[in-house]
């Protein structure tokens, strides 16, 4: 069982470029798989200073300031963006990275911060239907091939004849990311577009029916399960000692019962025995969501004490 690391900052809690800059630099030098970032525009339970940074102007600037690690949103809002201009952005963002770009995306579940910043929050069943016109587009605007067009009868995303460029440098696309708990469309949708699954911040159980709802969807789809990659993303709070871990619980205002139940936290041999239960399961990546982003010496023990561990 190999389960490969992953990195996930939630910036809209607070961090600047140059604060996300040095935490995907330090992943890239530790050996971490990539780097990824929430997508938002609101804080949740905190200030938020300096406020919201746009997770794809993010992605291109670092794209050019690393060279190995992956990059990629956990996940993108299909309310934020059209598709169109979103499949441009990322195709970009993938070419200045040399092929290293995933898109994560998603309904959307935020309100308030669609309000805050002018953006329509439409009922869910709608930002459903706009989420599946928006994988539609984006990877047929993708796989187009060159020299042809792209057309799409859509009820929210209609296209006509576009020349579906640029087209990224991963080829046919970069991977597509689906994910979370709804128990019919969600699995549906990654069994037709995705090349992960992700359920973030769920118990063992929850995963196990969420990865066999998705093993579903795809044997009724006509797709091989093992087709897909399956993920989790954890809360991540580690420590040599029962103080150092107290110390990192609070700095992100977290108590260390809880986040040994519902996270990545405690020993390193505790990450390695809850990871690999995770693995037991199917998933062979694990998002370790990173609150405290100048507790750099955080990530260098995972990757010193637990990374090697689950090779």
């Amino acid at each position: 069982m190999s389960i490969e690391l992953r990195i996930f900052t939630e910036p809209q809690q607070g961090a600047t470029y140059d604060d996300l800059l040095r935490v995907a630099r330090t992943a890239e030098q530790l050996g971490y798989g990539a780097f990824f970032r929430s997508d938002h525009y609101l804080a949740m339970n905190s200030d938020g200073l300096p406020g919201p940074t746009d997770a794809w102007i993010t992605l291109a600037g670092i794209a050019r300031e690393t060279s190995t690690i992956r990059l990629g949103t956990l996940v993108t809002s299909a309310t934020f963006r059209y598709p169109g201009p979103l499949a441009i952005s990322v195709a970009q963002v993938d070419a200045m990275s040399g092929g290293r770009v995933d898109l994560g995306l998603g309904a959307g579940w935020f309100e308030e911060e669609h309000t805050s910043y002018g953006i329509p929050f439409p009922p869910l069943g709608e930002r459903f239907d706009k989420l599946e016109e928006q994988l539609a587009v984006i990877t047929g605007l993708w796989e187009t091939p060159a020299g042809q067009t792209f057309s799409y009868d859509g009820k929210h995303y209609p296209i006509v004849s576009s020349p579906a460029l640029p087209k990224p440098v991963q080829s046919p696309r970069p991977p597509i990311l689906v994910g979370g708990g709804g128990k019919k469309r969600t699995p549906a949708l990654a069994a037709k577009y995705a090349d992960e699954f992700n359920i973030p911040f769920a118990s063992i159980d929850d995963t196990s029916t969420q990865f066999d709802r998705v093993r579903a969807a795809c044997t009724s789809a006509g797709r091989a399960p093992e087709s897909l990659a399956y993920s989790t993303a954890l809360v991540l709070c580690c420590g040599k000692t029962e103080d150092e871990i107290a110390r990192r619980a609070a700095a992100i205002g977290r108590e260390v019962p809880e986040l040994r139940e519902n996270g990545a936290a405690g020993s390193p041999a505790e990450l390695v025995d809850k990871i690999g239960r995770y693995g037991e399961l199917g998933a062979s990546r694990v998002y370790l969501q990173v609150l405290d982003l100048s507790d750099l010496d955080h990530l260098e023990l995972v990757a010193s004490e637990v990374m090697g561990q689950l090779r």
